[in-house]
């Protein structure tokens, strides 16, 4: 189904060429000023210079071919030469009575659907989420979703950090609470214990103290360096405490990545690159590509074009341990050759950027991707608290997730109370509470992305849970107002569907059908952009449209059936598309709030 700027942009361009002019002057844009015309087109300015004509003339000449247009109700001309339209009514309603009967509202598949891996999760093994942990989760989560979507098959991949100092830091740490343990005796040849040695309570203080202790032990940091190896090197009893690690671990992780509904397809971490590297080392040494530097093994990725200096991608330490550039690329050849990937996308934290710009270049110089493959870094700004700073708790520390979460979702159901008892009537408690957790998960996602993924934003709770403005609690209220008006007619003996769109009767439906034909185009430009802020300012949009038609119109106690019937279709349809853009957005809307 054609977006329907194409459709209107079709219509002007044949009034261009019929006028004499060439038909790509005839592209349509959006208003910029709907207060006087729904669509406007520039092209006549454009054509000027090539006619040796005043723009206004080109614009009223074309405008007089569009007289009869069976597209636009009213163009005009206006100086200095813009085209202003507005479209028929029956156009807008037959478009979206089509999009009613659409699968996917008509949005067009791609003829090539791509293999893409999302890669963004990043957390660390035995370390708690925290709420730097935030962005990549839920802006990858709605990546992916909206890649889905689009039509291409897409693999998430949490891609862990389960291979790095932070393992040796804990097994000396154990070490130094409990010497007796088998795993630190490395004459002992026996099976070792099938149950670990800690919990993920015990992690959560072992860790934070281990990490203080390197600190303020230089030879105690040089033992945790010398234990990670140890893990690497698969010494047993250390492997052996590594994958207790990880059972401990992996569990934690997963229920609090669900509780902000989150969910992977790959558990893949570092480690699961290791047995790639040997191979893929000797292929870049083979290839002359990486040579040694100052004792490391490095490919030079700077480029002729380069304005500022690229240094090379170290592939190996001078000591020849392997570092993040080395299991990434390592990992990026798993993925071509498992997964056959047309598109890698990556979400880190906008610092990483020269990290990813010398790892890219490293596999296309290398050969590990294809010609073809897209490597895209997408890089996130930081949430701030409102002194502008990194979020922090009240005590200065790094706020753990859970904490996060769980603080939201006290506020959202101190809201939802309030507004049961504003509105006169009783929530039960368990009531309330699911649907706290409902709301306050969106509060927190759509708070996150309605802002450019690259972009600091301002963490802000009292905005961030309002029932007005640009928040993820308005939206859902929104939706809810608009499922409870369906329920009421249904409860009159409305048949849904009987109920078909009509040609708007007033200026506020016009309005609101109109920002539900900008779906195609919305979902089409978040995918191609990677961009579900784009989609967030669409249903904010969309919930501005129907309040005001809400709140003009009395629709269930309408007396004519047929326009009652067709407002009904509308909103139905408004409900459909708002579901359809949480979901992808990576939330969910609650019966009643």
């Amino acid at each position: 189904m054609k977006k329907i700027l194409d459709l209107i942009s079709e219509e002007v361009e044949k009034a261009f060429a019929e006028a004499g002019y060439d038909a790509e002057l005839g592209r349509v844009t959006l208003s910029n000023r709907p207060d006087l015309c729904e669509y406007q087109c520039n092209g006549a300015m454009a054509g000027a210079k090539k006619y040796h004509k005043a723009p206004l003339m080109i614009a009223q000449e074309v405008a007089e071919k569009l007289g009869g247009s069976s597209v636009l109700s009213e163009v005009s001309a206006a100086a200095p030469g813009f085209l202003n339209m507005k479209v028929k009514e029956d156009f807008a309603a037959a478009y979206l009575r089509e999009m009613a009967e659409s699968d996917k509202f008509g949005l067009e598949m791609p003829a090539e659907p791509k293999r893409i891996v999302i890669d963004y999760g990043g957390a660390n093994v035995a370390k708690p989420l925290h709420v730097g942990h935030l962005r990549p989760a839920i802006i990858g989560e709605s990546i992916k979703r909206i890649c889905r979507y689009a039509g291409h098959t897409v693999i998430g991949d949490v891609h862990l950090g389960d291979w790095g100092t932070q393992m040796g830091l804990i097994c000396m740490e154990l070490q130094k609470r409990s010497p007796e343990l088998v795993y630190f005796d490395e004459s002992y040849t026996g099976a070792y214990p099938k149950e670990p040695p800690f919990t993920v309570s015990d992690l959560g203080v072992i860790y934070p103290a281990a990490s203080q202790r390197a600190k303020e032990d230089p030879a105690f940091k040089q033992a945790a360096l010398e234990a990670t190896v140890k893990i690497q090197q698969g010494v047993p009893g250390y492997l052996a405490l590594w994958r207790h690690i990880m059972d401990v671990s992996l569990p934690d992780l997963k229920k609090n990545y669900a509780a902000l509904d989150v969910f992977f397809d790959l558990w893949k971490g570092e480690s699961d690159a290791k047995p790639l590297i040997p191979e893929m080392v000797e292929d870049m040494k083979r290839s002359g590509l990486a040579h040694e530097s100052e004792g490391a093994l490095v490919v030079d990725v700077k480029e002729e074009t380069d304005t500022k200096e690229i240094p090379p991608c170290i592939i190996l330490k001078s000591d020849g341990a392997a570092l993040y550039a080395t299991t990434d690329l390592a990992t990026i050849k798993d993925r071509m050759q498992n997964f056959h990937a047309d598109a890698m996308i990556y979400l880190a934290d906008k610092r990483q950027e020269m990290h990813f710009l010398q790892v890219f270049r490293c596999a296309r110089k290398t050969g590990l991707v294809n010609e073809n493959t897209e490597l895209v870094h997408i890089p996130f700004g930081t949430m701030n608290g409102k002194d502008g700073k990194p979020f922090k708790t009240r005590e200065g520390g790094v706020m753990r997730l859970e904490s996060l979460i769980d603080e939201i979702n006290e506020e959202m159901l101190k809201k939802i109370r309030e507004n049961a008892e504003t509105k006169g009537y009783e929530i039960a408690a368990d009531e309330a509470r699911t649907t706290a957790r409902v709301v306050g998960l969106a509060a927190l996602k759509y708070g996150d992305l309605s802002n450019q993924a690259s972009k600091d934003y301002i963490f802000d709770m009292d905005r961030f849970t309002s029932f007005e403005g640009d928040t993820g609690p308005y939206i859902l209220y929104t939706m809810v107002r608009i499922k409870s008006i369906l329920a009421k007619y249904a409860e009159q003996g409305g048949e849904l569907t009987d109920a078909v769109i009509r040609n708007a009767s007033n200026d506020s439906e016009k309005s609101l059908m109109l920002e539900l034909a900008k779906f195609n185009a919305v979902i089409e430009a978040a995918y191609e952009e990677l961009a579900p802020h784009r989609i967030c300012a669409y249903i904010y949009d969309i919930a501005n449209a129907f309040n005001r038609f809400y709140h003009e119109t009395k629709i269930l106690t309408e007396e004519d059936n047929t326009k009652r019937a067709g407002w009904i279709a509308l909103l139905k349809l408004t409900k459909d598309v708002l579901e359809v853009c949480i979901e992808l957005l990576g939330f969910s809307a609650p019966e009643r709030m």
